[in-house]
């Protein structure tokens, strides 16, 4: 299949003309319309260095909130004093702890000083949120992703101290599920997300629902 190069619209081609791996186009920006008009479409970007790669994965790694798996060692972490959660409270620690924390077999990062800048714009929009997860007054863990509707779509998350990033998801992942949130996009597979309930679903199915519930 033909890899698409973005012009100065803000126009997608369909998802089901990605490459086999997910790869769907490259070029555009991080404009606010451009990524809304992206995670409507069940795109997302993801690349090291310019030009921006658009990708719509085949099939989806979710997680549906009802589905949340917990662990018994988990449990008295959960209802213990050891971590404290809050909801946007450090966006910008979220991120840019993301942004630096070491990842074992990753070099450097994917989320450069655009992307960084685009979320952040995102944030004080109310379209990006942050999770966190804090001991003794310090950030030691936590998420961020977009809210759209009744979908949260996760982009990354970080951890200083064992648990205290699975803290933080498994308490927003609770809130979500309070809220009535339909769907977690999880974007590809890790083995840590698929412990805690996410599984793979087909692309046709997670688009359909986009159209439902965003």
């Amino acid at each position: 299949m033909a890899l698409f190069l973005l012009d100065e619209t803000n126009l997608f081609p369909p998802v089901e003309l990605a490459e086999p791996d997910g790869l769907l186009a490259v070029g555009g920006d991080l404009s606010t319309e451009r990524l809304m008009n992206a995670y409507r479409a069940g795109i997302f970007p993801w690349y090291d260095e310019p030009p921006i790669a658009w990708w719509s994965p085949d099939p989806r790694f979710v997680l549906f909130p009802d589905e949340l798996k917990v662990q018994k060692s988990m449990r008295s972490l959960l209802n213990g004093s050891k971590f404290q959660f809050t909801v946007n409270q450090d966006f910008s620690g979220v991120i840019r702890n993301c942004q630096h924390i070491h990842r074992p077999g990753q070099n450097g990062t994917w989320i450069n000083s655009d992307l960084l800048a685009a979320y952040t714009e995102l944030h004080r929009l109310g379209i990006a949120w942050s999770a966190e997860a804090w001991q003794s007054d310090q950030l030691v863990g936590g998420l961020y992703g977009l809210r759209m509707g009744r979908l949260f779509f996760g982009e990354s998350m970080f951890t200083k101290v064992t648990n205290a990033s699975k803290f933080a998801f498994i308490k927003w992942v609770e809130l979500l599920r309070q809220e009535q949130t339909m769907l977690i996009d999880c974007q590809v597979y890790t083995e840590h997300l698929a412990s805690l309930g996410a599984r793979m679903i087909p692309r046709a199915e997670f688009i359909s629902y986009l159209r439902q519930y965003i």
